[in-house]
């Protein structure tokens, strides 16, 4: 009897790097559920992303809404969907740098996808995968020593590193991020506390075999990365879908930082 194909689901794959991660999971002979926040760009995505995309009610998510998170989850249940790869690709780059902005984007850079992950693990199947979008701009290099430290530590628990997310944006908003050692930017802390959680999340899930790691796509060609960007957004979206499928014989990666199958530093 044939097997039935693996099953992945891409967070923000109504148009760029998710749409593409998407479109290149399907076409390795993934059924790629393709959520999205709005239902009708995702319909218009679907038709794009070519065979094997879930057909019909389109997966709706918002990663900053518990009440969407939740439905997603419990649909997968109610339909006995298991996922072997989950592609947290959701993610924001606003303009400025202000509180509101910072509250923003790590609601949906950070918060968001520790919140989708946790509340679909009990449909990913033990040996699957987890990647997280990241950007090199969450390298630590431009941090305090102090916070660096902190963010590198080995012991790192969840409690911990979300206060130490949560602390910057009460220095932000207390006008004291600079001292403290932070950089003036939203997304550069919301890229190095995924990072964080990633290699956290790695020795959690190493008793289920399930690999967890952090892709840089690179400076991409999207409405995000603008049209000045070097790289096309198929080279970018290769990235991710090699840390979703990378298999060398059991000797998979977790708990790393790649870009272009190539490890990076923090």
């Amino acid at each position: 009897m044939p097997s039935s194909p693996p099953t992945a689901l891409v967070t923000g794959a109504s148009r760029g790097l998710g749409l593409e991660t998407a479109r290149q999971l399907a076409a390795r002979g993934f059924h790629v559920l393709a959520a999205r926040r709005d239902a009708l760009a995702g319909q218009a995505a679907a038709a794009r992303i070519g065979a094997g995309v879930a057909q019909g009610e389109p997966w709706a998510l918002d990663v900053t809404a518990a009440s969407s998170i939740a439905a997603l989850a419990e649909r997968l249940g109610r339909e006995g969907v298991r996922l072997d790869v989950l592609v947290n690709n959701a993610g924001i780059s606003l303009k400025g740098f202000d509180a509101e902005v910072v509250h923003r984007t790590l609601a949906v850079n950070f918060f968001g996808a520790i919140a989708v992950t946790d509340a679909l693990l009990t449909s990913l199947q033990d040996g699957g995968a987890i990647v997280m979008v990241s950007s090199g701009m969450g390298e630590l290099s431009a941090f305090a020593p102090a916070l660096r430290a902190r963010f590198l530590d080995a012991h790192l628990t969840r409690a911990a590193l979300i206060d130490l997310v949560s602390s910057f944006e009460r220095a932000v908003s207390g006008g004291r991020h600079v001292a403290e050692g932070w950089p003036s930017s939203a997304y550069r802390v919301s890229k190095a506390g995924l990072n964080a959680w990633v290699r956290l999340l790695a020795r959690e899930l190493a008793p289920r075999r399930i690999r967890v790691n952090a892709v840089c796509p690179g400076w991409v060609r999207t409405d995000m990365g603008g049209d000045a960007a070097p790289r096309p957004v198929e080279v970018g979206a290769a990235s991710i879908v090699w840390a979703a499928t990378h298999d060398d014989g059991g000797g998979q990666p977790t708990g790393g930082f790649f870009r272009d199958g190539r490890a990076i530093s923090w």
